[in-house]
Order: C-alpha cells, then structure tokens, then sequence
C-alpha cells in the first residue's frame, strides 16, 4: 500500500516546514490551496516552488482543488459542517474532478504531501481530498505537522514509506 502525506504551514517556519519535508522523504508537494499566496514569508507559489526545488521536492499547484472563497469563509467563522458541504459540491464540478484524477495520478508516482494553511488537517479541505484519494486508491493517509522536522527523524521507522504501484519488472 502507498502513502499520500498532508501538511500545514500554519505555525511553522520555511526551514522547518522543508525540514520536515526533507526527513520523510518527499519528492512532491501538491499545493491544493486556491490561492497559492501568503502573508507568511516564503509559502507564496513562487517562493516556496524556488525553496523547494533547492532540496530536490517538485512543487505543483492544483488550483481546481482550492477551497472555494464561500468554503474558507465558512472554515474561518468555525462553521465546518457548512464549510465541508461547500467544499463537497465543489469537488463534483468536472474541473475539480479533473484535478483529483491529476493528483490521484501523481500521488502514485512519487512520494507527495498535500498542503494548505491550517495546522490541524480536520479543520481543512486536505481531509476531504484525502478521503477521496483512499476511495480510488486504497492508499494510507499521514499527516504530518512541519513544526519540529526532529521528530520525524527520531521516529523514522514508525513513518509510513512511499511504494510506487509499479513492480520493479515494470520499472
């Protein structure tokens, strides 16, 4: 079974968000944000694709998977069973499918981690996209929090690993 990661930046640093990206071993980071902006230094699009690339992690954003504005405002008020419906619906838009079947594509070639802004992942659109991703898939979901990269590295063998659904006769 292969393993698709999620991650927020909130509370966290761009040293040690790549840190904790590094220690885990990702290779790509599928931003699922609408907006890939930020007020918080180096997690806009191209800042954060620039860092990333640095240390070896393929950056690409999957704008159609964004937490449309309706959703984000509902997220920010602490309504999230209004939040999780807008974001439902929106995933049945064939644009959002698309993306889905992008990134569903994608998150089996490589070892790829999600990410968004909010640190707990049941406050965020990652959860749902995840949820679809273990129904096509069958895959195992980690979430990771980019605040103490150390920890991963401590606990290395309890860290789910990236397997590729090719064989290696296929590769």
């Amino acid at each position: 079974m292969s393993v698709v990661f999620t991650v927020g930046y909130e509370g966290t640093d761009i040293d040690r968000f790549v840190g904790t990206l590094q220690a885990v071993g990702i290779k790509r980071l599928a931003d699922v944000r609408a907006l890939a902006l930020s007020r918080k230094k180096g997690f806009s699009k191209t800042k954060l694709s620039e860092r990333l690339s640095e240390v070896g992690i393929e950056y690409k954003h999957y704008r159609k998977l964004g937490d449309p504005k309706p959703g984000r405002e509902a997220a920010r008020a602490g309504k999230y069973e209004e939040f999780r419906r807008i974001y439902n619906t929106h995933l049945m838009e064939e644009e959002s499918k698309e993306s889905l079947r992008e990134l569903s594509e994608d998150v089996q070639e490589k070892a790829t981690c999600m990410l968004c802004f909010e640190r707990d992942p049941l406050e965020c659109h990652r959860t749902i996209i995840t949820k679809e991703l273990v129904g096509l898939l069958g895959i195992e979901v980690f979430d990771l929090y980019a605040d103490s990269p150390m920890k991963y590295v401590k606990h290395a063998s309890s860290i789910p690993r990236f397997h590729s659904r090719e064989s290696a006769a296929a590769a």
